[in-house]
């Protein structure tokens, strides 16, 4: 039986104490990302704002298979901001650019069936196959499956689509009389949300991207203001455990296991976002600093060990590898090197063929 064929549905239980201590993680990180944001200048926040609605953007598709230009979804988001007018060829990408404002300049609004839809239609305007803005229909059975033609498996049927408007009225019903006075209720009706809808799978296609923009309003109205996270980065990143934990609690309405993993995807979402924004504050600090002190050549190389991100510049900088960045010489470029060593802006690791350098994270 599937959780909507039990005949408590939607009457979920769960352990309200199980995600206490992902619940204590995520607020500390969220008191972690306002101090970092404060430290930011406000063209800074918008930079952050950008980057973080890029990568839901990019990474919500992901999940669903579907790959969008990121220069587009640049272009898109800074033409809604008014930072620029450039032309965006990717109309996946401006659609996609138009749910994430809806969803952000509504975060706390109420919950409506019309807002959904609208969200729905926003995706698919431009669709010649999908019915934007509408429920699914006909007799079919909507089914989430996988594997080749005859081999199919079914992970999953949703319910039909004449119960689909009676559904998602008891669903928005629910969503609106589910009060929140914490942390850890923000988290728990989050992954409820999330999956209670993707359960009812109301539309033909675009459910997922449309469930997850429906966590992140549900996140930011639960907090009480906007958020600076991508869940569907967490999410891609291990997109197996996702579909295998819908799949086990699409089968059940005890559904303490799901909130557990979702709880943890909001909390590791946050703990992202704070390393990636204490990084650009890090950059920013680095070349107020270091600038004056440093040539074309060593602006352009260090440039590109930050472009790297959190992650760090691939096994370091080598000369090998400054020269082919700068386009110098093999002199110069150990010259420059032992500058920035000397500046306490590298630090020298390793030795002899195996000499690599590391930014010196500590050196702001």
């Amino acid at each position: 039986m599937y959780n909507w064929q039990h005949k408590n549905w939607a009457n979920f239980t769960f352990d309200h104490l199980a995600v206490q201590e992902i619940t204590a993680a995520f607020t500390s990180s969220w008191h972690a990302m306002g101090a970092v944001l404060q430290d930011l200048t406000p063209a800074g926040q918008q930079e952050e704002i950008i980057r973080f609605m890029i990568s839901e953007a990019e990474k919500t598709a992901e999940i669903e298979g579907e790959y969008i230009s990121r220069i587009d979804l640049m272009s898109s988001i800074k033409n809604k901001l008014g930072l620029n007018t450039q032309a965006v060829k990717d109309k996946r990408a401006s659609a996609m650019s138009n749910l994430l404002f809806a969803v952000k300049n509504s975060y706390n609004e109420k919950l409506t069936l019309s807002t959904i839809k609208e969200w729905h239609r926003l995706l698919f305007e431009d669709s010649k196959h999908i019915n934007a803005g509408k429920w699914r229909t006909g007799a079919d059975p909507m089914q989430i499956v996988s594997g080749a033609m005859g081999r199919e498996i079914v992970h999953y049927e949703a319910p039909p689509s004449y119960r689909i408007p009676a559904e998602m009225k008891q669903f928005v019903n629910w969503y609106n009389a589910f009060k929140v006075e914490t942390s850890n209720d923000a988290l728990i009706k989050t992954a409820i949300a999330h999956l209670y809808f993707e359960s009812i799978h109301p539309f033909e296609d675009g459910n997922g991207r449309i469930g997850r923009a429906i966590a992140e309003k549900c996140l930011a109205q639960s907090l009480g203001k906007p958020i600076l996270l991508s869940l569907s980065t967490t999410i891609e990143n291990n997109k197996k455990q996702y579909y295998d934990a819908f799949k086990t609690a699409q089968l059940t309405l005890e559904i303490t296991d799901w909130i557990v993993y979702f709880a943890g995807v909001i909390a590791q979402a946050q703990e992202d976002a704070v390393s990636t924004v204490t990084f650009s504050l890090t950059k920013a600090r680095f070349f107020d600093k270091f600038t004056p002190l440093l040539n074309e050549r060593q602006l352009k190389a260090i440039n590109k060990m930050f472009d790297a991100g959190t992650g760090g510049f691939k096994g370091g900088m080598t000369a090998k590898k400054y020269i082919s960045i700068t386009k110098t010489t093999k002199a110069t470029a150990t010259r420059d090197l032992q500058e920035l060593v000397t500046h306490n802006i590298l630090l020298r690791q390793g030795g002899g063929r195996s000499t690599h350098y590391v930014l010196n994270r500590r050196s702001d």
